[in-house]
């Protein structure tokens, strides 16, 4: 009897480059680039872009329930809004402590189960934890008082709330509203993912896992690796994940590649926050059909929008990316290996 080697059967190489139906993608892609767009301009009207960070993270809201009926969006965006600003609240908390580089490693752990429990038990999609991941792990990375840490909160609010507006606005129309009504009488309800405490505690380690091996070695930016396990984490099974994983590393070094280019210009706040509207809006087209192509956008989009509100040289910044979600990516694969190697049943020769 032997057992089947954990490397065999793996997911075929061309999943990486398969491209699914646009399903009105550019219906969502315009309610991103608005809520993203109109908080930034005021930020900078007011001359505050360094703020600009969690007005993002609370234009996240709009990210989720793409497919739903405007009431059901507003419902489901609602409860991703809580998680949204209660991560850059976290964050902010954590950023006040000097040792805010530790103390974030246990507080992603357990806000990324939770995260990852609420998306289940409430049928977010996009699943996992990802952006709440992101969000806390990025604004903890930031040091500043109480009065920054309200203000991110207040921001992160003010900007999901107009996302939520953003969400439904197509309400003022008749038509839609007929429409809508005939949906809520003809639509099956909601179904929930079964609520799968395992996974989601499992998922909260190793998110914490990936971000221990940057810290521990005090490289710059350990929620890039973070981000990466959630995201590869942000699917079901490990062959799932195997895949996720290899979209977020290749997607990751492509986009840095565009990255480097916006960033070598060295834009204009204006052109800056255009640039932006633009990325989102494109990794928005892109994020159901193909993973990996939708992170050439989502990759300069995060690295831009963070030299925007606090800006850092450029070349440490790109090749942290690379290398933390290079360490992210490979917590995820040996996890999912392990685990295939354990599930897998033996067989005779």
């Amino acid at each position: 009897m032997t057992r089947t080697h954990p490397m065999a059967d793996l997911p075929h190489p061309r999943r990486l480059f398969e491209l699914g139906p646009h399903n009105g993608a550019h219906r969502v892609a315009i309610r991103a680039g608005i809520s993203v767009g109109v908080p930034l301009l005021i930020l900078w009207g007011i001359g505050h872009v360094e703020l600009a960070l969690y007005s993002t993270f609370g234009a996240f809201v709009s990210f989720y329930a793409r497919s739903h009926s405007h009431l059901i969006r507003a419902r489901l965006q609602t409860g991703v809004a809580i998680g949204m600003v209660g991560a850059v609240s976290i964050g902010a908390a954590v950023s006040l402590s000097e040792h805010r580089e530790w103390l974030v490693l246990p507080a992603t752990a357990v806000y990324a189960a939770v995260i990852t429990g609420a998306a289940q038990r409430f049928a977010w999609k996009p699943t996992g934890a990802l952006f709440p991941v992101f969000a806390l792990t990025a604004t903890a990375s930031i040091p500043g008082g109480m009065t920054d840490a309200l203000l991110a909160a207040a921001t992160a609010a003010a900007s999901a709330s107009f996302a939520l507006l953003v969400g439904v606005a197509g309400l003022a129309r008749p038509s839609t509203r007929a429409f809508e009504r005939r949906a809520r009488a003809s639509a099956s309800p909601i179904q929930p993912d079964r609520l799968r405490a395992r996974d989601a505690i499992v998922g909260g380690i190793l998110v914490g896992v990936a971000g221990l091996i940057p810290t521990t070695f005090g490289l710059d930016y350990p929620y890039w690796a973070m981000v990466a396990a959630a995201a590869a984490l942000a699917t079901s099974g490990p062959d799932e994940q195997l895949v996720r994983a290899g979209h977020r590393l290749t997607g990751t070094v492509a986009g840095v590649a565009v990255a480097w280019l916006i960033m070598a210009v060295d834009l204009p706040p204006l052109a800056t926050i255009a640039a932006i509207c633009v990325l989102q809006m494109c990794a928005e087209l892109f994020v159901v059909r193909n993973y990996g192509l939708a992170l050439v956008f989502v990759t300069p989009l995060a690295l831009v929008m963070l030299d925007f509100a606090h800006p850092q040289p450029d070349l440490s910044l790109l090749w942290a990316r690379v290398l933390e979600t290079a360490i992210g990516v490979a917590v995820v694969i040996a996890a999912a290996l392990l685990w295939r190697s354990t599930r897998r049943p033996p067989r005779s020769e």
